[in-house]
C-alpha cells in the first residue's frame, strides 16, 4: 500500500497512518510519502513506541512494516 501524506502535520499523519495499518495483511508494508520535517524525527520514535517496523527512512519515503500481532 501507499500513501502520499504530503505536508500533513505528524499529529494528522500519526492517525491516518495507525488506521492505514491496521488494515494491511501480514506480511505487507507501508510506503509513506512525507514532506513534513518533523516526519524524520517523529516516525522513528513513534514505530519504536508502537512496535511497527520501520524499513527505510530515505524522507521524503519511508517504508512501514506493521507490527505482528502475538
Amino acid at each position: 500500500m501507499r500513501w502520499d501524506a504530503g505536508r500533513m502535520g505528524c499529529g494528522e499523519l500519526i492517525v491516518g497512518l495507525k488506521q492505514r495499518l491496521a488494515t494491511l495483511p501480514p506480511g505487507s508494508s507501508l510506503e509513506l510519502l512525507a514532506e513534513d520535517p518533523g516526519v524524520s524525527e517523529d516516525l522513528p520514535a513513534w514505530c519504536r513506541l508502537t512496535g511497527h517496523r520501520l524499513v527505510e527512512a530515505h524522507p521524503p519515503r519511508y517504508v512501514i512494516e506493521p507490527r505482528k500481532e502475538a
